[in-house]
């Protein structure tokens, strides 16, 4: 993927706004979980990533889109869905709490629209925890060296290209992704690259989308693996 000006003017011009707006209103609705992580705990209640939405804290007993607070210890919560018991870890990549297959065999990820019409979802990038945004107009997964750093990606090892930034030009990084995670499907060896400056959200673009029949249906995408 080549960035280029116009979307990084957008996401230099609007980055606060847009993520303290997300945080503040997105909430889709949803009855049953296929993935749930744990962004933090705020005394004693769990900041809870559900199918990628907004983090919300949720005290014990509570639940939230079908997912119950049992108990809280430190960095450690226990939660609950149709009996299914799961112990989560600030950082840990999202598990799965729903239907589909463990273990990252699944074949489909739903993602539901957030009210400013992105499709969000939370991930992994080999095996830690990222949060993506869906563009399918990106070519690769691109992301901002802070975030490459956060997810401990090497990147400086990875091939130098020059990137059209708001700032002018740059020096990026293309790199091969061992494993991409969202939900219970995981695919491998995928490209990316890395830009110089941050980004409100690493994208999630066409080495990964491509794998996928995707489908859009009012607020709901669904991708489906293809083989």
């Amino acid at each position: 993927m080549s960035p280029h000006a116009p979307r990084h003017a957008w996401f230099a011009a609007h980055v606060v706004g847009f993520f303290a707006f997300f945080l503040l209103t997105w909430n889709p609705a949803g009855a049953q979980a296929e993935s749930v992580a744990l962004a933090g705990m705020m005394g004693g209640k769990a900041l809870l990533i559900v199918n990628g939405t907004a983090p919300k804290t949720v005290a014990t007993g509570e639940t939230h889109q079908g997912v119950k607070v049992i108990s809280t210890s430190g960095d450690q919560a226990v939660v609950e869905q149709s009996g299914k018991r799961q112990t989560l870890r600030v950082g840990q990549a999202p598990v799965s709490l729903g239907g589909g297959g463990g273990g990252g065999r699944g074949t489909r990820i739903v993602l539901t629209e957030s009210s400013g019409g992105h499709f969000m979802t939370a991930g992994q990038i080999n095996g830690r925890a990222v949060q993506f945004m869906v563009d399918t107009g990106a070519t690769s997964i691109a992301m901002g060296a802070p975030d490459a750093e956060r997810a401990g990606i090497t990147y400086k090892n990875g091939v130098p290209v020059q990137i059209s930034t708001a700032n002018g030009a740059a020096l990026g990084f293309r790199i091969k992704l061992n494993s991409v995670r969202v939900g219970d499907v995981e695919v491998y060896d995928v490209d990316a690259v890395v830009i110089p400056q941050p980004m409100p959200f690493m994208l999630l673009g066409n080495s990964f989308l491509s794998r996928f029949q995707m489908q859009r249906d009012n607020t709901l995408m669904t991708l489906d693996r293809r083989y």
